[in-house]
């Protein structure tokens, strides 16, 4: 019975570190923006990274996309969330998002 509850207790608390450790991040768009294939309007996105998909969730609508994206870990932290984008077509192109306070890169093929 004791080993049982133990156990229990184990799993407990390693669910809700799992679930602490679940971050987003808040992404303002001033324009029309592409992450992968998937257009995303003006406005203020909620990020999260679950395995190998980044879900963007409008703040407003509360509607969500999810994009595949490619997961890196380099060797040093960054310091704030940062974009890289490039200018295609009239709207702005995410290649990749650092993210701050990790040493996470999230790369998105066109």
């Amino acid at each position: 019975m004791t080993k049982k509850l133990l156990l229990w207790v184990g799993v407990l608390a390693l669910s809700t570190v799992a679930i602490v450790s679940a971050k987003s991040y808040e992404l303002v768009f001033s324009g029309p923006t592409k992450a992968g294939s998937v257009q995303l309007a003006a406005g203020t996105y909620k990020l999260e990274v679950e395995g190998s998909n980044a879900i963007f969730t409008d703040k407003k609508t509360r509607q969500s996309v999810t994009v595949p994206v490619k997961v890196e870990n380099g060797g040093t932290k960054y310091s704030t969330t940062a974009l890289d984008t490039m200018a295609e077509g009239g709207a702005t192109q995410i290649t990749a998002i650092k993210l701050g306070g990790t040493t996470t890169k999230l790369g998105f093929s066109q």
